[in-house]
This record gives C-alpha cells, structure tokens and sequence, in this order.
C-alpha cells in the first residue's frame, strides 16, 4: 500500500449489492435501476466480444 493512498479521494459506490433499500425515494430507485441496468448492458457487450475472439480463436484450432 502506498504512502499516499489516504489522500485520493474516495470513488462514490452508485449501489451496493444487497444494501438497504428502505430510506430510498423512488426517484434514487429509479435511478439505480437505470444504472443497474446500463451496467448489464456493458457487461453483455464485453461478453459479446469475448464469445466472438474465443470462437475466432478456437476455428484458428480446428
């Protein structure tokens, strides 16, 4: 760990899986969700482009 670690500022979590939800406003939930869901849309699409190297990949093997 670095000296200078404390003095970066901290990265702000938009949602913590499995955190309380109770105190929300439907607005902030609203809101998660729409972040929720842009995040499984990048991941999809990183997945996507992984699947189609590994195929590339594997039919180089073949």
């Amino acid at each position: 760990m670095s000296l200078f670690d404390d003095d970066r500022p901290q990265k702000k979590t938009a949602h913590e899986i499995g955190s309380d939800l109770s105190l929300l406003s439907v607005d902030e939930l609203s809101a998660r969700i729409d972040l929720l869901r842009a995040e499984i849309a990048r991941l999809e699409s990183e997945k996507t482009k992984k699947g189609a190297s590994r195929s590339a990949a594997e039919s180089l093997f073949r």
